[in-house]
C-alpha cells in the first residue's frame, strides 16, 4: 500500500511530525510511505501543482502531519487546502487521517480543521492521532503511534471510516445594511483587521455598516495589503526578543498599528472552516509576541460573512482565543441584529474596561503554557519574564499551606467516628470564608 505523507510543517524534514514517519516506515517497512512537503514549498506549489497532483493520484492513502499553531494547523498547509480546491481536486474513495504534534494546546480544533476539509473533498476520514511532541522518544508514545497505524491500515482493509458531513462552506447569508450613523468619540479608536479583497463586497459593506454605527473613531488594517515574506517557520528567533526573522518588520508593524487600540475587531470571510491561508499567517506570525497575552483585558469583536452558526469548530477558536487571551468577546457581527447588540457590548467594554475571569478554555490554555514556559526558560527568556511578573506561575505545589490542610481533612473524613461527630461542619466548614466575605460587603454606591 502506498501512503503519501502531506508535511505541512514549514521545517520541512526538520519537522518533529515528520520523524513519526520515518518511524513508522522502519516499523512498518512493507509498506511505501512517500513525502510532499507542502509546509516548506507552498510558494513553489502554488505556482505549479502538478507534482501535488501526481502524488495524490498515486496515493493509496493519505495522511496530514503538521505542528499545531495557534489553534489550528499552519497557515502553509491552509493554504496546500486552498490549493487543493482551487484545482477541484476529489479524495474521493481515499483513505485520509492526520497525525499532529504540540503540547495538546487546542489540538482537537486543529484536528477538526483538517476533519471537516477532508469532508469537503469527499475522503474517506479515519480519526487522527495528536501526540506530544516528546511522545516518540517514550515506549508508551511508540506503542500509541504503532497501534494507531495498525487501526488505519485496518480501517482501509476493512472499509471503515467516519460518517459525518462538515458544515455548508458555500453557504451566503443575505445581510441587510441598518445605516446607522452615530457621532464619533474622538478620544477612543477601535481597530477593524481585515483581509478584504476587491471583489468581498458584502464583507466591505458588513465593514462600513459597522463604522458607521459605531460610537468611536475606527481605522481599517486590511492585512492583504501587507507585504508578507512568508508564514511563520517555527524558527524560534524570536523567543529571545521577540524579533521576526523575517525582515519585513510585522512584528513593529503589529505593535504599532493594532496594539495600541481601545478595542479590535476582526473582519473575514469563511473559508475552508475557517479565516483563510492569509489571516492565518496573520495569526501565526504573532508568535513574535511568544505566548504572552500582551492584549490581555482588551475587548475584541467579529465581523464574519458566511455561516458562522453552523461552523461549530470556528465558533470554538473564536471563543478559545478571547478566553486566552482573556479579552471580553463583544459578540460576532452577521446581520443587523447583531451589529446592534455587539456595538452595545463593545461600547460598554470600552468605557468601563470590562473583562470576565477565564473560563476553561482560557484557564486550561494557560496552564498548558505555565507549564511549557517554566521548563523552556531558558530559551524563551521573554515569556518568562513576562510570566513571573504577571503571576502566570501559579503551580499549586506551592500552596503548601492548603495541601497540608486538605491531607488533614482528608484523614478526618476517612475516620467514621470523626467523621459521624463532624456532622455537617464540614459543609459549614467549605462555606465559612464566602460568609466572612459577605458579612462585609456594602451595597454600591450609585
Amino acid at each position: 500500500m502506498k501512503f503519501l505523507v502531506i508535511n505541512g510543517s514549514p521545517k520541512g524534514k526538520y519537522s518533529c511530525t515528520l520523524q513519526t514517519f520515518l518511524y513508522l516506515e522502519k516499523v512498518f517497512n512493507k509498506q511505501a510511505f512517500d513525502v510532499l512537503h507542502v509546509g516548506q514549498k507552498i510558494k513553489a506549489l502554488e505556482k505549479d501543482f502538478s507534482i501535488a497532483l501526481e502524488k495524490i493520484k498515486e496515493a493509496d492513502a493519505i495522511i496530514f502531519s503538521y505542528p499545531v499553531y495557534t489553534f489550528l494547523a499552519p497557515s502553509q498547509l491552509h493554504k496546500f487546502i486552498e490549493l487543493l480546491k482551487i484545482n477541484n481536486v476529489s479524495l474521493e474513495n481515499k483513505f485520509v487521517t492526520q497525525i499532529s504534534t504540540s503540547k495538546h494546546f487546542y489540538d482537537m480544533t486543529a484536528h477538526k480543521y483538517i476533519e471537516e476539509n477532508c469532508y469537503d473533498l469527499k475522503a474517506k476520514y479515519v480519526k487522527g492521532l495528536s501526540l506530544d511532541m516528546e511522545d516518540l522518544t517514550k515506549k508508551s508514545g511508540q506503542k500509541d503511534i504503532v497501534n494507531f497505524f495498525d487501526f488505519f491500515i485496518h480501517s482501509i482493509n476493512n472499509n471503515i471510516y467516519e460518517q459525518i458531513k462538515a458544515p455548508n462552506a458555500s453557504f451566503e447569508k443575505e445581510y441587510i445594511p441598518l445605516n446607522n450613523h452615530t457621532n464619533k468619540d474622538e478620544s477612543k479608536e477601535v481597530v477593524i483587521v481585515c483581509d478584504l479583497k476587491e471583489n468581498d463586497t458584502k464583507l466591505s459593506v458588513m465593514i462600513e455598516d459597522f463604522q458607521n454605527a459605531l460610537p468611536y473613531k475606527s481605522r481599517i488594517v486590511n492585512i492583504d495589503k501587507f507585504e508578507f515574506q512568508g508564514g511563520c517557520l517555527g524558527c524560534f528567533n524570536c523567543a529571545g526578543d521577540g524579533k521576526c526573522i523575517y525582515k519585513d518588520n510585522f512584528d513593529v508593524f503589529l505593535r504599532e498599528n493594532i496594539q495600541k487600540s481601545d478595542a479590535i475587531v476582526i473582519a473575514f470571510t469563511i473559508k475552508d472552516h475557517s479565516m483563510g491561508a492569509r489571516f492565518k499567517m496573520y495569526d501565526d506570525r504573532q508568535f513574535c509576541n511568544g505566548h504572552r497575552t500582551v492584549t490581555e483585558g482588551m475587548p475584541f469583536a467579529y465581523i464574519i460573512n458566511g455561516d458562522y452558526e453552523n461552523e461549530h469548530n470556528l465558533k470554538t477558536v473564536v471563543e478559545a482565543r478571547a478566553e486566552v487571551g482573556h479579552n471580553y468577546l463583544a459578540g460576532v457581527i452577521q446581520d443587523a441584529e447583531t451589529l446592534k447588540s455587539t456595538i452595545s457590548k463593545l461600547d460598554y467594554a470600552i468605557k468601563n474596561k470590562y473583562v470576565l475571569p477565564r473560563n476553561f478554555y482560557g484557564v486550561g490554555g494557560m496552564k498548558i503554557f505555565r507549564d511549557l514556559i517554566w521548563i523552556m526558560r531558558g530559551i524563551m527568556k521573554a515569556d518568562h519574564v513576562y510570566y513571573k511578573k504577571h503571576g502566570v506561575y501559579d503551580f499549586p505545589q506551592k500552596k503548601r499551606g492548603q495541601m497540608m490542610l486538605m491531607c488533614l481533612l482528608g484523614s478526618m473524613v476517612r475516620n467514621k467516628k470523626i467523621k459521624a461527630k463532624m456532622g455537617n461542619k464540614f459543609n459549614e466548614g467549605m462555606i465559612a470564608p464566602y460568609k466572612k466575605v459577605i458579612e462585609k460587603a456594602k451595597p454600591k454606591e450609585e
